[in-house]
Parts: C-alpha cells; structure tokens; sequence
C-alpha cells in the first residue's frame, strides 16, 4: 500500500487520503505529524478613527456581530492597565477596542488610540513592506459585497479577478472607509488554493 493511502494511530501519526481526517485536516491529501499540535486563525486586530463608527460599519456592510466592547482601557494600575503597558509599552494613555466575529468563528478586533491619537497611514497598501497588507473575506457573490462596500462608504481597489474560471474562483480588493484593505474571495480559502 502506498504511504500516501496509509492511516496510522499513534504518534508520529499521519492523515491522508485513506479516511476522512479529524478536524482541522479534512483535505484529503495533507499528510501532517500529529506530534504538532495544528493552531486555528482566531482573529485580526485592525486600528481605526472612529470606534463606534467601525463597529457599525463592519456589522452593516460585512454582516458581523459584535462579542464584546467598546471596551475603554486606561494605563494605570489595573490589570487591564498593566497588561495593556505590557503590550503596548508606557505611554499608551488610553485606548478603546470591541471584538466582532464572523459566520465562521474568525474575529476582527478594532481599536481606537487616544494617545499616541490614531491616524491614517500616509499609504494603506505599501504591499513590499513586511507584516500584514490585508485580510480577507468569503462571500459568494464578491461583486455585490463589493457594491455594498462601496455604498457604505469603503472604495473597490481592484475590480473582481477570476482566477479559475472553470470553478468560478474568483477575487478583489476593497477598502474599508479608513483605509484597511480587504480581499473579496468568492469560495473559502482552503477549496480556492488547494
């Protein structure tokens, strides 16, 4: 029998095509090590303008709902204080944030500086510098979700690409009205690039 057809139970085990694999490995040709314990994407920490304004925005145009927030934090001696100095180092001031959540579990946490005060990037989109340049989205239909986007006050970037015509996978990029870039996928990551 081919490695690739095996199934085995103990450490060192892979999971392949022979059987359905336990979440989160259910595409059938990923071999991985169960001595790795997998991680899951939790969520995006995106700083804004307008706290209350975004929180809105993100629940109107992208359907998400709010967990938990505005949340203010204050640097003092609360717990929440120092643990946002050990963060953010001293100086921070105040600040306020509020999680939101997608369909799937996937979070966005959104945050309001008071001091340093939040302000716009000179270039939202400088794609060859390091760290994240956007965060995505699935919807079915990515050029309605981008019209809702742009009625909502957010700007399309790029209009929708089809990147397999044959399935129909398709992309485009859009902004939010403060600048964070977001992709538009018209099926979810994993079935897209795999």
């Amino acid at each position: 029998m081919p490695a690739r057809d095996a199934l085995t139970g103990a450490a060192g085990v892979l999971f392949t095509a022979a059987a359905p694999a336990p979440w989160p490995f259910s595409h059938p040709e990923v071999a991985v090590p169960m001595t790795i314990v997998p991680s899951a994407f939790s969520h995006v920490g995106v700083t804004v303008p307008d706290l209350p304004a975004a929180m809105r925005w993100y629940q109107d145009v992208l359907g998400m709902y709010l967990l938990s927030g505005p949340i203010e934090v204050v640097e003092d001696d609360s717990e929440i204080g120092r643990a946002a100095a050990s963060i953010y180092g001293v100086g921070f001031s105040r600040f306020s944030f509020a999680h939101l959540c997608h369909a799937d579990g996937s979070g966005l946490e959104l945050f309001h500086f008071a001091h340093p005060a939040t302000r716009a990037r000179p270039e939202n989109f400088e794609f060859w510098m390091t760290g994240i340049n956007h965060f995505s989205v699935t919807y079915p239909d990515i050029e309605e979700l981008a019209r809702k986007i742009e009625a909502g006050g957010g700007r399309l970037r790029a209009k929708p690409v089809v990147l397999d015509p044959v399935n129909g996978y398709a992309v485009a990029y859009c902004q939010d009205p403060w600048g964070t870039v977001i992709e538009l996928c018209s099926h979810p990551y994993a079935q897209m690039w795999s």
